[in-house]
């Protein structure tokens, strides 16, 4: 039972949830074990409560999932965890995470309430309206990077959110394309009813337009007065061409690689473009922290 109840967990999903460590770099507290430990333990409270959110999708889609070739195999529709368990778990553990995060701060525990109402909104009405949905899905990454400035009480720039929004607008629309290029369409309808409502054409046209806005988003943020004068240094210009290879990976994942269950997960298992993500993310701390 505890194996398949964390399997519904998503753990591999939970790298989404790093996005509420940008305000530890953006702050520059890297380096601070205070601020390490906080942010720590606001990921894992917000990786707890999209487990939840992910019981609760999987409760309520348990039907449609059994239609579904990939998705009937996990633990509730295949019938490995018990719908009662995972009900109970998430109705014990919701309250409980919502109660630490208050302790870390009260507005970081008010992040992880509305990141749940978000959802929960999403699971019962939004998902079934096509470019909304997707819109939900980015406003989930949005609130995570405000979890991460709330939990550490730090500023952080607008540029640092335009990058954000507009990223997780363009990771969830890829999700989509991936979805609709991964079954025929009366499929697609079974496992999505609200694929039925996009055109591949029109997705392709969207995820060619945000790539290309919020790379150029990120140019802005790198050369801003802000972040110039925050780390003292223009050099994070040059790592651009890192999102720029991460993203047109990304395309080529989404729309090319359907024998995977999610974008995601394809991104996590190639090799080119987790090589690129983690020399990214390596060459900024550097830049920032002057160790280049």
């Amino acid at each position: 039972m505890i194996i398949p109840l964390i399997k519904t967990l998503r753990p591999r999903q939970w790298i989404k949830n790093m996005f509420v460590a940008v305000p530890l770099v953006s702050a520059m507290k890297l380096t601070d074990p205070e601020a390490v430990m906080i942010t720590g333990a606001a990921i894992l409270l917000f990786s707890l409560v999209s487990g939840c959110v992910y019981i609760l999708n999987d409760i309520l889609d348990i039907e449609k999932d059994r239609a579904h070739p990939k998705k009937c195999k996990r633990p509730l529709p295949s019938g490995q965890l018990s719908v009662p368990v995972a009900r109970t778990f998430a109705i014990i553990c919701l309250p409980t995470v919502l109660v630490l995060g208050y302790l870390i701060a009260p507005t970081y525990a008010l992040i992880l309430a509305a990141y749940f109402t978000n959802n929960i909104a999403y699971s019962f009405k939004i998902k079934h309206v096509p470019y909304l949905d997707v819109l939900s899905i980015s406003t989930g990454f949005m609130l995570r990077i405000l979890a991460g400035v709330a939990a550490l009480q730090v500023p952080a720039s607008p540029w640092l959110f335009a990058c954000g929004g507009l990223l997780a607008m363009f990771l969830g629309f890829g999700k989509r394309a991936h979805e609709l290029g991964a079954a025929s369409l009366e499929q697609a309808k079974k496992q999505r009813a609200v694929l039925e409502k996009y055109d591949a054409g029109t997705l392709n046209i969207i995820l060619q337009a945000l790539a290309m806005v919020t790379v150029v988003s990120y140019v802005f943020y790198t050369r801003s007065e802000h972040v110039i004068q925050q780390f003292g240094t223009d050099q994070l210009a040059y790592t651009v061409v890192f999102p720029i290879i991460g993203i047109l990976r990304f395309i080529y994942l989404a729309t090319t690689r359907h024998e995977s269950e999610s974008p995601t997960e394809e991104m996590l298992r190639d090799p080119l473009f987790m090589l690129n993500f983690l020399t990214g993310v390596g060459v900024t701390i550097a830049i920032i922290y002057g160790w280049l």
